[in-house]
């Protein structure tokens, strides 16, 4: 009987070999390490064979894994460059696509995956815009755009394609009394002061809906949609703040901690959308093809 061997697992495996780690992977990856190490390990069990040593925080190629490793790096080579050369045959040597990208998480969470199409398929000429969520529904409506990153929930108007869905951490000063917990409440900041997300965003509106449940007001001390920012400004002692955790673990800062909300429904959750009914452009497919295949690892 054959082994079936998943691309996207294999992937991963050859990233976390080099770069090192699961951490270093993760990040590179614009995932969660708890993913990364799940996908290495089911890659163990489609091929029976274990791949690394896992010790402490380091990692170690057993035979079998250098083996794999050796062959996965040519395989997935072939593979990229077979897909640029279908792409050719189907008539991507050209074309014209319009992304819109959100104003929170832009760069961390898109910028490898923008800068890998553009190598596979480098005759489509691309337009990237950064947009507010109103924004983004306006554009997307007019046609002006080909698809965007828009937050749930999702009128019916749009398609969609997933691309994540986070649990929100709580961003604190590394002295505040919860900031060694592995998660928290909402209903234990009642009273401080928060920095909180444009008002427009996706974000905004889980956290005052999740404020609302909890029986509490918001006490905005500004808003800011920078996370470099606004660690810096949880750090100078301003507030709390929150961020997807995806955005949480790519921005950090010594001074702050990154905490979980357990409150129900504190979830950000994105996808790519375009008009329902709307022709979806053979460089818009391969775009989503393309996010799909970066995106999805398990």
């Amino acid at each position: 009987m054959g082994i079936a061997v998943d691309s996207r697992r294999l992937r991963v495996f050859v990233e976390v070999v080099r770069q090192g780690g699961f951490s270093r992977a993760a990040e590179r990856l614009h995932a969660t390490q708890p993913t990364v190490s799940k996908a290495v390990q089911q890659l163990e069990s489609e091929l029976r064979v274990r791949l690394l040593d896992r010790v402490g925080r380091r990692i170690k190629l057993t035979a079998a894994g250098e083996l794999v490793f050796r062959r996965a790096v040519p395989l997935l080579t072939q593979s990229d460059d077979l897909v640029a050369e279908l792409a050719e045959v189907r008539g991507l040597k050209s074309g014209v696509l319009r992304i819109g990208f959100p104003r929170l998480g832009a760069s961390a969470l898109f910028a490898r995956t923008f800068a890998l199409f553009r190598r596979r398929y480098p005759a489509i000429e691309v337009a990237v815009g950064v947009h507010s969520g109103q924004k983004m529904r306006e554009i997307l409506r007019s046609g002006a755009i080909d698809v965007g990153v828009l937050g749930q929930p999702i009128e019916v108007e749009f398609e969609r394609q997933e691309i994540r869905t986070e649990p929100i951490m709580a961003l604190l000063p590394r002295e505040h009394p919860a900031a060694a917990r592995p998660t928290v409440m909402l209903s234990r900041f009642a009273g401080m002061p928060a920095i909180m997300p444009d008002e427009d965003s996706v974000l905004h509106k889980v956290l005052t809906a999740a404020y609302q449940r909890a029986g509490i007001t918001p006490r905005i001390a500004t808003l800011c949609h920078d996370p470099d920012l606004v660690f810096e400004l949880v750090a100078a002692g301003l507030g709390i703040a929150f961020l997807p955790r995806a955005l949480a673990h790519k921005h950090r800062h010594r001074g702050v901690r990154a905490v979980e909300l357990r409150d129900q429904g504190c979830q950000w959750s994105i996808a790519f959308c375009w008009r329902r009914g709307a022709h979806v452009s053979e460089a818009t497919q391969a775009w989503l093809a393309h996010a799909r295949e970066q995106t999805r690892l398990t």
